[in-house]
């Protein structure tokens, strides 16, 4: 079982590294991770083991493709990494749809949180904290750390464990009841050690949070927020089952920061549009209960920027098919922020739901020579162009997209509908097995490839291209089925 697990989590760096701009698929051979020393992990190893961990959760769990808030969540967490110390992998941010307050990190520099957290979070410094917090687990590298601690623990223990981490990133109860099970090993001493690391990630987490520019109150705000909320509640959020939050971590969290001198940290305009682009579109709220809250707002004057209670109530509009009251609101934020991605992302919508095309493609090619790689331009420009019947403009567009990012299903999604739309059925396939393989369903990334065979006749380079895929893909299938 060891060796299954490990061999399924070597297949995904080798596919993320397949893609190369202008057709330039690559075939290399999938890695060899031995059986020996299962519980020392090398960088090379958490970084494998992430990829393959991030694959799963693309496909069981609800990740949310948004260019606005990825780009907005990666620009604040790189911000973070970027006063961070020990940093020695690269970092990953992603959302899920989940209005429950948690966040997680995992190997390879992968950090998740749940839109929950927008949701709860009052300004930016409360989201940096916690994000400061699980940077420093990966930074920390805890993780590792959990299993050498265990270096006396059978094959099969580890084995254990490394199931129930894929466990507890999906549903921290199980998950976590899932390791209470695992023989030979002491749960107080996991207990002790756990507390330890939350304790070092409080720690570190505040000093990266402060160099970063952020309030150093924001974590104890944050942890007595939710303290307060939840302390006679029989359900306790996720984010309090896998991180316990005695009254000792609050005093500890306010005690911390009194060591920092006081500052003014004004709120991020950027956060409270990012939560308000949450609240309609990714929570509970339907949308007439969406329009009512940013309108109360707007009347009451009650928010922390008057642009965000607009922008939340265009999103609204927009949902509910007004779109002319819509436009209006979003033209007259742009008159005052003519770059703000949020708004141009949403008047790109604006002009091609009324198939605008030339207006949108003119708007966002202006602003690609100021923001040349930015996901929220880049991604609505090639759905512009796709719409506009432009797929020779958009391919090279998502092709350079994916160059650079390989983690993102968006571009090859786009793609694949760029390469339909040119006829170019073997591509077209071929980037569909890519978009199935992120979410590791080599099942269907197989059979794809075979489709994209039939379609490649004649160009023998291709097909060699393609049947190097497929062994690839059959070998993670393969050691997918001997993980069940």
């Amino acid at each position: 079982m060891v060796a299954a697990a490990l061999s399924l989590t070597m297949t995904g760096s080798v596919l993320a590294d397949s893609f190369r701009p202008a057709n330039g698929f690559s075939g290399n051979d999938l890695p060899d991770l031995g059986t020996a020393a299962v519980n020392t992990f090398s960088l090379e190893k958490e970084n494998q083991i992430g990829d393959a961990y991030m694959r799963v959760i693309r496909a069981s769990a609800p990740v949310v493709n948004d260019p606005v808030l990825n780009q907005y969540l990666t620009e604040l967490g790189n911000k973070l990494v970027a006063h961070a110390s020990d940093v020695k992998t690269p970092f990953y941010f992603f959302v899920l749809q989940n209005d429950e307050i948690n966040a997680f990190a995992f190997f390879g520099g992968h950090v998740g949180i749940h839109t929950g957290l927008f949701l709860n979070a009052d300004n930016e410094s409360e989201l940096a904290s916690v994000l400061a917090h699980e940077i420093t687990h990966v930074t920390q590298r805890h993780l590792a750390r959990s299993f050498e601690a265990q270096e006396k623990a059978a094959p099969a223990t580890v084995a254990g464990m490394l199931g129930a981490i894929l466990l507890t990133i999906a549903a921290p109860q199980a998950g976590m009841a899932a390791l209470a099970t695992t023989q030979a090993l002491s749960a107080q001493t996991k207990i002790n050690y756990t507390r330890l690391h939350e304790k070092e990630a409080d720690r570190i987490g505040m000093q990266v949070m402060v160099d970063s520019g952020f309030d150093p109150n924001a974590a104890a705000d944050f942890f007595g927020k939710l303290a307060t909320r939840y302390r006679f509640t029989t359900k306790p959020p996720q984010m309090l089952l896998t991180h316990p939050l005695p009254e000792s971590r609050i005093t500890e969290a306010r005690n911390r920061a009194t060591r920092y001198p006081d500052r003014y940290v004004p709120d991020a305009l950027n956060f409270q549009l990012a939560k308000a682009r949450v609240q309609v579109r990714f929570s509970s709220y339907s949308e007439a209960a969406a329009l009512s809250l940013f309108e109360q707002q707007l009347t009451k004057k009650n928010y922390a920027f008057k642009e965000a209670a607009l922008y939340g109530k265009a999103l609204a509009l927009f949902r509910m098919d007004e779109f002319e009251q819509a436009e209006e609101i979003i033209d007259e934020l742009l008159r005052g922020d003519p770059n703000n991605l949020f708004y141009l992302d949403t008047k790109s919508d604006l002009l091609a739901q009324r198939k605008d095309y030339d207006d949108a493609i003119n708007m966002l090619v202006a602003e690609r020579e100021l923001k040349p790689t930015s996901q929220v331009v880049n991604i609505n420009l090639a759905h512009i162009y796709n719409e506009a019947d432009k797929e020779d403009q958009a391919i090279p567009l998502l092709e350079d997209m994916i160059f650079l990012d390989k983690n993102n299903p968006l571009p090859y999604q786009l793609l694949t509908d760029s390469y339909k739309k040119a006829g170019n059925k073997s591509m077209e396939h071929f980037v569909m097995a890519e978009t199935l393989a992120l979410a590791a369903d080599y099942k269907g990334a197989v059979d794809q490839l075979n489709f994209a065979f039939r379609a490649a006749e004649g160009d023998t380079l291709q097909q060699a291209r393609i049947e190097a895929r497929i062994r690839q893909f059959k070998q993670a299938e393969q050691a997918l089925e001997a993980l069940k």
